[in-house]
């Protein structure tokens, strides 16, 4: 099964890369500012007392995201019931990874941003992309161990879970408590659903879409919804009576390859400042840059080498402190959810296009030396440092 989720995620990996190009030609082309006038388009599906009118960018990243989130709150229920983090002894190094991964990175952008209008940007550099990293993992083909694949994969959805985290915490301005209420109820309802065991998923989806919609209007952003979904519905190993994996595995292909590409269209049409180095070199931007190049190879690395030399774990078969090095600098790899972060930290345009080139510059960096250290992998021994 895992060879199939690794085959598809490098597949989006490399969709996503091409997507990126795409959106960075057009948007600083000719029809460049039609173009980014169309994500800025409204489209209404209001229809009686329920109001539904936004633009491009805040269907995608609220709506489609919030099916994107479905499928990472799925694939973390199965990991946490049958996968790499059912097993403490297997999950505490990918988790002790992604704990450094997520701190680290957010407090050197905190460093240097501290007291600053651009503080709320401090969770940007936390993130790391599952898809794009994979998808660059797979250019070094057979160099690379089955456990460096499922160690990232597991480190990648630990991290998930931390943004998600820090998105519900930190990114919420306006509460509104009435839909808020609501959107409790409904939870409350689809949890007693679980334990008396419905596996319709129609009484999940149904009633999820009008949580989406009661998180939409409370001020918790709406994304939400889709990991408290995945969550109620029902997970067992009973092959073929299994609705979460069923409905994980109906969403992958839709996710991987349209909705996470359409994000990356609407969300990277950045235009390339006239003085780029200029950019680049704000506080915001180093601390993002730093961050995801510099932190995450730092925090990835240093955690997990410290629990394995106090005896509290030890590596995996397959796993050399040199290809954790490599998995560290691809954890650099920010992209979807640092570019979806950024949008909910900032409301400047300039400050939103110069965050995002950041992040691509970083994940840029991540992507070159990460896969520099498995092209270059000629033996499975552990390295000592």
């Amino acid at each position: 099964m895992f060879k199939g989720f690794f085959d598809s995620e490098k597949v989006a990996g490399l969709i996503l890369v091409f997507c990126t190009v795409i959106s960075l030609l057009i948007a600083n082309s000719s029809v460049g500012d039609n173009y980014i006038h169309l994500m800025h388009q409204k489209i209404n599906l209001s229809f009686s007392f329920i109001s539904l009118n936004y633009s491009v960018e805040h269907w995608v990243n609220d709506g489609l995201m919030a099916i994107f989130f479905l499928m990472v709150g799925l694939e973390v229920e199965r990991e946490l019931y049958v996968g790499e983090l059912a097993d403490f002894k297997k999950a505490i190094l990918p988790f002790a990874g992604a704990v450094g991964g997520i701190c680290v990175p957010a407090l050197i952008h905190f460093m240097l941003n501290s007291g600053t209008a651009t503080q709320p940007g401090f969770a940007i550099p936390m993130a790391t992309d599952i898809a794009f990293a994979l998808g660059i993992l797979a250019l070094a083909g057979n160099k690379v161990p089955v456990a460096v694949k499922v160690f990232l994969t597991a480190l990648a959805i630990i991290d998930d879970i931390g943004a998600i985290i820090v998105i519900a915490f930190f990114y919420t301005k306006t509460v509104y408590f009435n839909y808020l209420l609501l959107s409790g109820g409904i939870l409350a309802a689809l949890f007693v659903l679980n334990r008396l065991r419905v596996k319709n998923l129609l009484f999940y989806i149904i009633p999820g879409i009008v949580m989406w919609y009661c998180l939409l209007k409370s001020g918790v952003h709406a994304t939400i919804a889709g990991v408290l979904l995945a969550f109620v519905i029902p997970f067992n190993n009973d092959g073929d009576k299994n609705v979460s994996y069923h409905l994980q595995h109906f969403l992958h292909k839709p996710v991987a390859f349209i909705i996470v590409p359409i994000f990356a269209l609407v969300n990277t049409a950045i235009l390339l400042p006239s003085n780029v180095a200029q950019s680049l070199s704000t506080s915001n931007s180093l601390g993002i840059i730093a961050g995801l190049a510099i932190g995450k190879l730092i925090g990835i690395f240093s955690v997990p080498y410290l629990l394995v030399k106090m005896g509290i774990a030890k590596l995996q078969q397959g796993l050399t402190w040199r290809n954790l090095i490599g998995i560290a600098l691809l954890g650099g790899i920010g992209f979807t959810m640092s570019m979806f972060i950024t949008n909910l930290a900032f409301t400047d345009p300039e400050l939103i296009n110069n965050s995002k080139l950041s992040i691509l510059v970083a994940s840029a960096i991540a992507a070159i030396s990460g896969l520099t250290i498995f092209l270059t992998n000629k033996s499975s021994q552990r390295y000592k440092l």
